[in-house]
């Protein structure tokens, strides 16, 4: 069994001649106005898309990928305005891609121009990171997907998404469930749960990330307020931007390194389809979710996991942060940090609350290895008559001594 893998690899374009840099501006400067007029005209469907972009001067391949992209900005994302650095989007169809060790940059891409024979080539300076990745591309070993153009001060930059197969890890006989709270107090907190204990909790700090989403917003203002050069707005956003990249890929990679050290690891996440549909946590904290990019730090912990071979389950992450993961009871979440156990025959008092959180998304996953969704009031028996540690079943008062407070883990 194999699965597929998905990266997005990143290249600069070398700097163009005076004629090419003017087509390059032409073509964004074009795709925008499309975009535009189609985002404005309420259009949510490929087929009105296709009305409103038919007309411009765009290839069909950047057509193409506006007719997935509007309907998805109205739909998935519930974008009320457009931001103006929107990247020029194609389909796969437009891809092409020449090699030569000759040249002071190997690789070329063709760049899509409306109008039969007015594409051309122009070279990469690509992500030595990625070179592997960069060589399958030619083999035809991964394909492409979307790919994308966009400026950034003075350089162009190109995002190629590329799919991959690797093999589809197995979930062991006995396996150790590891879950993943992604939340605000701390950014990444993850808990292996073995014989239904809780054990080695791992936390990922979010204080840094969140310095520098104020820092962004603030300081994006003052410049935009005191109508500084689009270059400089442009520079503090990138820097940010990277800064935040860097958190994320260093979180997910801790991630997966924790549970490497357990043995037949298998990671547990939250559906967050769950989180985006079926939880209603008012306007404020809606935006502060989206504003966390939660599918954006679990998508990379899939990513590393599925090439360390480590499987994935997902489960539902409903009331994970409010409920006790030793005796099932709904607690108290009095400050960001802090789980109070309401059950006073249970021996948790206070805990870790995103740890306790990740201890419940890992006992969400039942016995035989399938992700249980949570329902109120469902079975959750086992064979021989117990009950499931998950966020229904109410079990015996263990009999620990000892629990993880806050002093430990705060």
């Amino acid at each position: 069994m194999t699965a597929t893998a998905t990266k997005t690899l990143e290249a600069t374009l070398a700097p163009p001649m005076t004629h090419k840099e003017q087509r390059l501006q032409r073509t964004v400067a074009t795709y925008r106005r499309a975009l535009s007029e189609a985002f404005d005209s309420g259009a949510d469907t490929q087929t009105a898309v296709n009305d409103v972009v038919t007309d411009y001067s765009l290839t069909s391949y950047a057509k193409d990928a506006l007719k997935k992209y509007v309907p998805q900005l109205r739909q998935t994302y519930n974008a009320e305005e457009l931001n103006d650095d929107h990247p020029v989007r194609f389909t796969n169809r437009g891809w092409s891609l020449d090699h030569s060790e000759g040249r002071t940059h190997e690789f070329c891409w063709r760049v899509p121009q409306a109008g039969r024979g007015n594409a051309f080539w122009i070279p990469l300076r690509i992500n030595p990171t990625q070179r592997d990745l960069w060589d399958d591309l030619l083999d035809g070993d991964v394909s492409v997907g979307e790919f994308r153009l966009q400026q950034h001060r003075t350089n162009w930059v190109l995002h190629v998404t590329v799919e991959y197969e690797v093999a589809d890890p197995e979930t062991p006989d006995e396996p150790t469930y590891i879950g993943f709270d992604i939340g605000e107090s701390k950014l990444l907190a993850g808990c292996a749960c073995q014989n239904d204990t809780p054990i080695q909790p791992h936390i990922y700090d979010g204080g840094r990330a969140r310095t520098l989403r104020k820092e962004m917003f603030t300081t994006l203002k003052r410049l935009q307020e005191r109508d500084a050069a689009e270059w400089r707005v442009d520079e503090r956003f990138d820097h940010y931007q990277n800064a935040l990249t860097d958190i994320v890929e260093k979180a997910s990679r801790e991630a997966v390194e924790y549970a490497e050290s357990f043995e037949d690891p298998v990671i547990v996440l939250e559906d967050l389809s769950y989180i985006r549909e079926n939880l209603d946590y008012g306007t404020y904290m809606n935006r502060r979710l989206h504003a966390w990019a939660f599918a954006r730090l679990a998508g990379r912990i899939e990513n590393k996991a599925l090439d360390a071979g480590i499987p994935i389950e997902y489960v539902n992450p409903a009331y994970t942060s409010r409920t006790c993961h030793e005796c099932g009871y709904v607690g108290s979440r009095g400050v960001q940090a802090e789980f109070r156990c309401t059950n006073d025959e249970c021996w948790v008092t206070e805990y870790q609350a995103d740890i306790n959180a990740a201890a419940n998304i890992a006992g969400r996953v039942n016995p035989w290895g399938e992700s249980v969704p949570w329902k109120p009031g469902r079975d959750d028996s086992l064979r021989d008559g117990s009950t499931l540690d998950s966020a229904t079943a109410h079990r015996e008062p263990s009999a620990k001594p000892a629990q993880t407070t806050l002093a430990e883990w705060g």
